[in-house]
C-alpha cells in the first residue's frame, strides 16, 4: 500500500516541492513554474494541514480530488481544506512548461480573525472535492492580482497592520471566488438541471421502495453521494436553480408520498409514518404540520 504523505507544515510542503524555504512560517504564494514533484514516483499522495487555492494551467499531473479527476490544461482555480486527501498522478514522459500560481495558508495565520471561522463559509473549501473553477481572462487577472497584494505584503517589513492588510486581501479573493462560481453554476445551467433530474429520479426511487421504512428517510449525505456531488456543492447548486436546499427536496418529496398515501389508502397515520421511514409518528405528524399548515388527520378528513 503506498504511503500517504503527512504536510504538517508549508515548509515540509516547499521542501518536498523543491521550493526554497517559504519567507513567512504561516503564509506563501508559489509561484508554481518552480514546483518540482520527485521524479522517482508517477503517483503521490498526501494529506496537508494547511488550505491550498491553486491557479494552475498547462499541468502534465492528474489531479484526483475525492472522486473527480482533473487535468489543469487550461486556467482553472481549485480550493483544498486542511485534511483534504489529494492523489497526483505524474506522467514522467511529458514535460510542459506550467504555469500558475499555489497560495498555501496555515489556519495558525488566521487566528485571532474573523477569518478563522468564517472560511468554513465558503462551501468551494468542501466542494472543490467535486468542483474546480474555470476561469476567465478576465477573472484570471484579478486574481492574479490579489495573489501578488498578499505576497507583496508578508515580504514587506511585517508591522502590527500586516495580519489584517493580508487577511483583508485573502477575504477578497474568496469573495471574488464565490461570485466566479455562482457564475459558473449558472452558465451551467443545462447540466444542473440534470442534476435536478437525477435528484428526482433518486428521490422516487427510495419512496417508491418498501425497505425506506427499515431504512429511514434519505439523508443529503446519501442523495449527494449517489450523485457523485459532495452534500454542500449539491446543495449549492440546487439553490441557484431552485431556490431549495437539497434537505428541502427531499421534505418536498417526503411531503408529496404523503399525501399521496393519506388520499388514497385507508393506512394509519402511524403506518404511513413507518412506512416513509419514520420512526416515530409524532416526527411525521410534525413536519407534515410545518410543510402544509394542516396536520395529517386534517388532511385525510378534506378529502371524505
Amino acid at each position: 500500500m503506498k504511503t500517504i504523505l503527512r504536510f504538517k507544515s508549508l515548509s515540509e510542503f516547499h521542501s518536498y516541492s523543491n521550493l526554497a524555504k517559504p519567507e513567512h512560517p504561516s503564509i506563501s504564494l508559489v509561484d508554481y513554474s518552480n514546483v518540482n514533484y520527485p521524479t522517482d514516483t508517477d503517483k503521490i499522495k498526501w494529506i496537508q494541514d494547511f488550505y491550498s487555492i491553486g491557479l494552475k494551467r498547462n499541468v502534465s499531473e492528474k489531479f484526483n480530488y475525492g472522486q473527480q479527476n482533473y487535468d489543469f490544461d487550461e486556467g482553472v482555480l481549485s480550493f483544498v481544506a486542511p485534511q483534504q486527501t489529494l492523489n497526483i498522478q505524474i506522467n514522467q514522459n511529458v514535460k510542459v512548461n506550467a504555469t500558475g500560481w499555489l497560495l498555501l495558508i496555515h489556519p495558525d495565520f488566521l487566528w485571532n480573525t474573523a477569518l478563522a471561522t468564517g472560511i468554513k463559509k465558503y462551501g468551494f473549501f468542501g466542494y472543490a472535492v467535486n468542483e474546480a473553477l474555470f476561469l476567465s481572462e478576465k477573472e484570471e487577472h484579478n486574481l492574479v492580482a490579489l495573489f501578488k497584494n498578499i505576497q507583496k505584503e508578508y515580504q514587506s517589513n511585517i508591522d502590527k497592520f500586516s495580519q489584517n492588510i493580508i487577511i483583508s486581501q485573502i477575504e477578497l479573493l474568496l469573495n471574488y471566488a464565490e461570485r466566479y462560481y455562482e457564475r459558473q453554476f449558472i452558465t451551467r445551467k443545462i447540466t444542473n438541471h440534470q442534476i435536478l433530474t437525477r435528484l428526482e429520479e433518486r428521490l422516487n426511487y427510495y419512496f417508491n421502495n418498501p425497505e425506506i421504512s427499515a431504512n429511514g428517510i434519505p439523508t443529503v449525505s446519501q442523495m449527494a453521494n449517489d450523485l457523485n456531488l459532495s452534500p454542500n456543492y449539491l446543495s449549492s447548486i440546487l439553490k441557484i436553480i431552485s431556490g431549495q436546499s437539497t434537505q428541502q427536496h427531499i421534505q418536498n418529496k417526503l411531503i408529496e408520498k404523503a399525501k399521496e398515501k393519506l388520499s388514497t389508502t385507508e393506512l394509519s397515520i402511524s403506518e404511513i409514518a413507518f412506512e416513509l421511514g419514520f420512526e416515530h409518528p409524532a416526527s411525521f405528524s410534525k413536519l407534515f404540520k410545518n410543510k402544509t399548515n394542516s396536520s395529517p388527520i386534517a388532511f385525510r378528513q378534506s378529502f371524505n
